[in-house]
């Protein structure tokens, strides 16, 4: 159940779905949001207190937003860099992934900051860009397979025990002594909550007038040689993503290359569900895309795109990613705007979101 084809062929699928469950009328803990963070959450309340009861509620189907369409590069730090306890995001990215028995292709080489001046003494990437665009500084990175990911946390969820709902969108959130979460299949009320929707349901997670959804792309080249690969300065393999603009990221998958770049606004979030890359702007976006990718180096000038597609990204001010309480509850958290950086930092705060709610650690202060 792919329900985002007008979004383009991304490269990997999610192939789990949740079974059929009665929605129970009381809860201990609800999610809202069935991508990284929402399902990281709900494995991680379960694992930590598997007494209590955890229901994860998901307008679509689990990945259907940012995390299923993401180009799956792991960075260790935020949009504006380290922030005030953060941590080692990679490595409790790891701890998680490895105690929730999660397969999600992870590999940390390391990455590349790119930038058209202060290149490395030996920087391999030297592409015509603006300018001379090369590695000016390698820092902590890598990628994982998104499909792989999002269908391994929602079945470490599973197994945990956690109720899992699909094409279950929460309408409307109530906050009294419970929080009443109206959905199509009735009526929840749960003790405490997590609003992990990201780019979506803005007004639901408070994040009207302070974030903003876009829209941004990516395309795939046809498998290369490596002897290309050599040639355009990727032969190590390492993702890498520009430090000035004009914008730019990109990894390997297998000998393929991922490209990603331009951001397509909208004044009200709902525009994303009804955006088609084969249409308008967007579809202007991959021709210009293409176009620059093919004028970086002599080796790309004739090479051919198999996938073409996009995926939504949340802005909040400052750049910041919001993990804060809820300004309805104190019983809720909002958790997302990770403004690009959220592969490792969505399952990492999913995980520390669970733990807050169970009152065994403090949310941080990054407003």
């Amino acid at each position: 159940m792919d329900t985002r084809k007008n979004w383009g062929n991304r490269p990997w699928v999610v192939d789990f779905h949740a079974e059929r469950h009665e929605l129970p009328p009381a809860l201990d803990f609800a999610v809202i949001g069935g991508g990284f963070s929402g399902l990281a959450a709900a494995s991680w309340l379960k694992k930590v207190s598997p007494e209590k009861t955890v229901a994860l509620l998901e307008a679509e189907s689990f990945g259907a937003g940012s995390s299923g369409y993401t180009g799956g590069v792991a960075l260790a730090e935020s949009a504006v860099g380290d922030l005030p306890g953060l941590g080692d995001v990679l490595a409790g990215y790891q701890r998680i992934l490895r105690e929730l028995n999660v397969e999600a292709d992870l590999i940390l080489p390391g990455a590349y900051e790119i930038g058209r001046s202060g290149a490395l003494p030996s920087t391999p990437i030297r592409w015509k860009d603006a300018g001379e665009l090369s590695a000016v500084k390698e820092v902590p990175g890598g990628t994982i397979n998104p499909g792989k990911t999002v269908s391994g946390l929602a079945r470490a969820a599973r197994r945990a025990g956690a109720l899992l709902f699909e094409t279950t969108e929460v309408k409307a959130a109530g906050f009294a002594d419970m929080i009443e979460l109206t959905t199509p299949m009735g009526v929840t009320r749960a003790k405490k909550a997590l609003f992990a929707t990201n780019a979506f349901a803005l007004e639901l997670s408070s994040l009207h007038g302070r974030a903003q959804a876009a829209f941004t792309t990516a395309v795939m080249t046809e498998p290369l040689g490596d002897a290309t690969l050599g040639q355009i300065g990727l032969s190590e393999r390492k993702p890498f993503y520009t430090i000035d603009l004009p914008y730019l990221w990109g990894r390997l998958l297998g000998n393929s290359v991922i490209f990603g770049s331009g951001l397509l606004f909208f004044k009200d979030w709902r525009g994303l569900r009804t955006l088609n890359v084969e249409q308008g702007e967007v579809r202007d976006l991959f021709a210009q895309l293409e176009k620059r990718i093919r004028g970086f180096h002599p080796a790309l000038r004739e090479i051919h795109f198999t996938h073409r597609w996009g995926g939504p990204i949340c802005l909040a001010g400052g750049w910041k990613p919001v993990f804060e309480q809820h300004p309805g509850c104190s019983n809720a958290i909002i958790l997302g705007a990770y403004s690009g950086h959220g592969v490792a930092q969505s399952v990492y705060l999913g995980a520390w979101a669970a733990e807050a709610l169970l009152g065994k650690r403090e949310l941080p202060n990054w407003r």
